[in-house]
């Protein structure tokens, strides 16, 4: 027996096209490298998409594969993942499903007596394998599922047997990620040969006594600008097991090459700064490269926005880059210190805040900046009124704001 064991692919959640390109084409790879593997059957641990209501264009490719799929004779088992359910818990996977191109192997009742779940076992015609599994909600809300969950019946269960999760396990945390809430792994059913995990996109891969090989195999591929840079692709598992013998491969996918830039910007200026990136990337072969630059620091003088980043965007792209992303959170200026917060109440707080960072940029007299500030605080705070349109509510504010400063 052989199969694949996915997860988090989050299409749809880049905002750049090129990026959700990268991200789909993931998933169409990774698709073809599990029917060159001959694999019996796919698992997807939850957040295929990353929303309940993915594009039209999306659907398209995604469908049009897993018929490819379907007409192969290889089943794809899933579970939801946090990101896949709508507000009213409807989720996309039950249109594909319904169509015949996934099965979601979430399914059960609810013992009346007990009040207990009931997990049903899906079984692979091929394999015999018998595979179940959770949900996954936002802000650990499966945490109840598994608090009511009738163990006994699924730990008794003989054969070869699965149980898929997408939700945040102690035991399988990263130490980045170790202030994460979570749930402990008693919390899964005992005694299953596999646990396909979902929700951390950081590949694990452990064995617990009484439980066996839990893993997250991460993400299909990287789904932020520090995902990129932590991990530069994605990737998935190929399980091969045969009698008592398991054997769990993790295959990285590159879909793209990846250039990481990280410069340490402390007393330097704008115009230095951009001389110096320009300099760095002169003459390297950044063909069909995804490059990241991450700048952090204090500028000697001058504002962020006074590096160039038009010509050195422009200049990476001549280079024959893929596609450039920026990131300057940590990169800071000296016009403006470091904000000190002490312990008190919100009010207080703010007070303080406003108070210590006055005059900085002398505009107004100190009274009168004090004043603005407080109160352009209380009107950008304000709230839709019950009934109100959106449009109407943006008209009220911004005429306030008018009035405030004098603008009419």
């Amino acid at each position: 027996m052989k199969y694949a064991h996915l997860a988090d692919l989050h299409l749809g959640s880049w905002r750049e096209q090129k990026m959700r390109d990268i991200s789909t084409k993931a998933f169409l790879t990774a698709i073809d490298q599990c029917i060159e593997k001959k694999v019996d059957f796919i698992l997807f641990a939850g957040d295929l998409f990353n929303t309940s209501l993915p594009s039209l264009e999306t659907l398209k490719i995604v469908t049009k594969k897993l018929k490819e799929l379907n007409d192969k004779d290889i089943p794809l088992y899933a579970i939801a993942g946090s990101h896949d359910f709508s507000p009213s818990g409807k989720t996309m996977l039950d249109v594909l499903e319904n169509a015949g191109l996934l099965k979601n192997v979430c399914k059960g009742t609810i013992n009346q007596e007990t009040k207990q779940l009931q997990l049903q076992f899906t079984i692979d015609e091929k394999t015999g394998a018998k595979i179940t599994g959770m949900l996954g909600r936002r802000g650990l809300l499966d945490k109840t599922y598994y608090q009511n969950l009738e163990r006994e019946l699924l730990e008794k269960e003989q054969g070869y047997k699965i149980f898929m999760f997408h939700t945040t396990l102690s035991e399988l945390k990263p130490k980045h990620l170790e202030m994460m809430e979570s749930s402990p792994a008693s919390f899964l059913p005992k005694h299953f040969n596999y646990y396909a995990g979902g929700h951390i996109h950081h590949p694990t891969k452990i064995d617990l006594p009484e439980y066996g090989t839990l893993t997250y195999p991460g993400a299909l591929f990287p789904n932020s600008f520090s995902e990129i840079e932590k991990y530069e692709n994605g990737g998935y598992y190929i399980i091969e097991a045969n009698n008592d013998v398991q054997e769990i491969e993790w295959i990285p996918l590159e879909i793209i090459k990846h250039y990481s830039f990280i410069m340490d910007c402390n007393h330097k200026s704008p115009e230095v700064i951009s001389f110096e990136i320009i300099n760095h990337f002169h003459n390297r072969d950044l063909n069909n490269h995804l490059i990241t630059i991450k700048l952090n620091g204090t500028l000697e003088h001058g504002k962020v926005h006074d590096i160039n980043f038009k010509e050195i965007i422009q200049q990476l792209y001549s280079q024959g880059a893929y596609f450039v992303m920026k990131n300057t959170a940590k990169l800071n200026t000296e016009e403006f210190e470091e904000i000190k917060i002490s312990n008190s109440n919100p009010e207080l707080i703010e007070e303080e805040t406003i108070k210590e960072h006055l005059q900085q940029i002398k505009i107004f007299s100190k009274e009168t900046e004090l004043h603005l500030t407080k109160e352009l605080l209380n009107y950008l705070n304000k709230s839709k009124k019950e009934g109100e349109t959106i449009t109407d509510f943006q008209n009220r504010v911004e005429e306030e704001l008018d009035k405030l400063l004098n603008l009419d």
